[in-house]
C-alpha cells in the first residue's frame, strides 16, 4: 500500500472527533472530501475502519487496531519534516569549553533567531584547538593565545578570585586568601602557562579541565586557583573554595577560526558571539 499521508491523517481526525463533519471543519475540508479520503484508505488497507449510519459514527475492531499506527505516521511525517527543515538550514559547529557554557547557549539562542543553526561541542582547549584545525568544527572558544593559524575576536575576560583547597587545609577557614599567603605551595594551572604574578611552585594539568584538576585539589596534589563561576556551581565534600585577592588574575578567551573556511554563517557566529558579550 503507498503511504497516503493526508488519508491516514483524516483517519486519526475522524477517529478523534467520531464524526466527519466535524472532522471535516478541523482540517478545512468538505465533508464529502473527507468520506472519500477515508474510503480511499480502507480501500487500500483492505478493511473497513468506521461503521456509519445515519445517527452514528464508530470505529470497527480494525480501525481500533491500526489507529495507533496511524499515530504513529502522523508524528513521523512531523519529525520528518521537521528534521529536514533543521538540516536544510546553515549550521555551525562551536567547540567551547565547559567553563563558559552559559555564553555558549546564550550565542546559540541568538543564532537561532536568524535561521542559523548551532551544534556545541564542549571540549578543552587542546581537543578544541584539533578539532578546529581539522575542520570538524566552524569554530572554537579558545583560552589565549590562540594558536597563530587560526583568526581570533570577540575576546573576553573571566575573572579568577577563589582558591580550591583540600578539606582540612589550613587557608580553608580563611576569609580571604592574599597572593603572598600562597608561597611554598603547588599551583595547579589548567591550561599551557603558569598564572602570572603568583608565588608558589606551578604544575601543569589538562587544558580547560577544572574538573580533573579539583581531583587532584582533593588528593592534596595542590591548590587551584578558579573563577566564582565554578566555586558557585560545584558543591564537594572533599574540597573548599576560599576568596582569593591576587590581583588582576583572570583567564581571557577569545573565538577563533581559521581564515580559509570563512563563511556568512561564521560570521553570524562572530556577530552573535560579540552582541551576546555586550548584552544579556
Amino acid at each position: 500500500m503507498l503511504l497516503m499521508l493526508r488519508e491516514i491523517h483524516c483517519f486519526t481526525r475522524v477517529a478523534e472527533r467520531l464524526s466527519f463533519s466535524k472532522a471535516a471543519v478541523d482540517l478545512g475540508m468538505s465533508q464529502p472530501a473527507m468520506s472519500q479520503a477515508v474510503t480511499r484508505l480502507e480501500r487500500a488497507a483492505g478493511v473497513q475502519l468506521f461503521e456509519r449510519t445515519a445517527r452514528q459514527v464508530r470505529l470497527t475492531a480494525a480501525g481500533k487496531a491500526l489507529l495507533p499506527y496511524a499515530a504513529q505516521v502522523i508524528d513521523s511525517a512531523g519529525a520528518f519534516t521537521a528534521e529536514a527543515a533543521r538540516l536544510a538550514r546553515p549550521t555551525i559547529h562551536l567547540a567551547y569549553p565547559p567553563l563558559v557554557g552559559t555564553l555558549a547557549a546564550r550565542i546559540a539562542r541568538r543564532l537561532a533567531g536568524r535561521a542559523v543553526g548551532v551544534e556545541l561541542r564542549a571540549a578543552g582547549r587542546s581537543a578544541a584547538a584539533r578539532a578546529l584545525a581539522d575542520g570538524e568544527v566552524s569554530a572554537a572558544i579558545l583560552a589565549t593565545p590562540a594558536p597563530a593559524q587560526f583568526v581570533t575576536a570577540a575576546r573576553f575576560h573571566v575573572t579568577v578570585d577563589h582558591l580550591a583547597v583540600p578539606a582540612g587545609h589550613r587557608l580553608e577557614s580563611s576569609a580571604k586568601v592574599t597572593a603572598g599567603e600562597l608561597g611554598g605551595q603547588v599551583l595547579l594551572t589548567p591550561g599551557t602557562r603558569p598564572w602570572a604574578g603568583l608565588p608558589g611552585r606551578s604544575r601543569l594539568v589538562a587544558d580547560d579541565d577544572f574538573g580533573a584538576a579539583l581531583d587532584l585539589v582533593a588528593a592534596g596534589a595542590g591548590l587551584l586557583p578558579i573563577p566564582q563561576l565554578l566555586a558557585r556551581t560545584i558543591r564537594r565534600d572533599d574540597v573548599r573554595f576560599v576568596p582569593l585577592d591576587a590581583g588582576d588574575l583572570r583567564i581571557t578567551y577569545a573565538l577563533a577560526w581559521s581564515k580559509e573556511r570563512v563563511t556568512p554563517e561564521l560570521m553570524a557566529l562572530v556577530q552573535a558571539v560579540q552582541d551576546a558579550l555586550w548584552t544579556r
